[in-house]
């Protein structure tokens, strides 16, 4: 079985985070590898996966930086396939990483989800993969109603709640 996406993280402490993208990517049956690599700390094993993620099956890297959170970016300028950020709430509750990653120069897209939005980053990438794989289109439809599931029973629970002054 080869990946179809690649879980990065700048640090295995940013696992507590990323681990829902993995949770998504199983419940779906989306091969998936998780690593990490940091784009200070072991720049030349970065280079080596983004130039080979293509030649590796991958179709799409998600990943997740905090504070100066260039390892998205250094990602995506090493590789055409699309590049998901997750900024991590490391520091300053994340908003360093997320503007650090949303910021990207012209040439160099990264897309980017909200502080740590690992699942709507796993859900994006089981988007962009199923525009080529119908099975995996056809899961994330069944997701994504199932969503609108969760609602509607929402909304059944909160109509038992009486109050006196409630309108609907």
């Amino acid at each position: 079985m080869k990946p179809l996406v690649s879980i990065i993280m700048g640090s295995t402490s940013d696992w507590k985070v990323m681990q829902k993208a993995a949770d998504f990517f199983e419940e779906m049956e989306i091969p998936f590898e998780v690593n990490a690599l940091s784009a200070h700390r072991t720049p030349d094993e970065v280079e080596k996966f983004a130039k080979n993620a293509k030649s590796n099956g991958i179709k799409v890297i998600i990943a997740a930086a905090g504070m100066a959170a260039h390892l998205p970016g250094v990602i995506s300028a090493l590789t055409p396939l699309p590049v998901i950020g997750v900024p991590i709430n490391a520091s300053l509750d994340g908003l360093d990483a997320l503007l650090a990653i949303v910021q990207m120069p012209p040439g160099i897209p990264v897309a980017t989800v909200a502080v740590d939005g690992a699942l709507n980053a796993a859900i994006l990438a089981t988007q962009m993969i199923g525009t080529g794989d119908e099975a995996v289109y056809n899961k994330t439809v069944t997701y994504k109603n199932n969503l609108k599931s969760k609602i509607v029973k929402a909304n059944e629970e909160l109509a038992s709640f009486k109050y006196k002054f409630r309108t609907n």
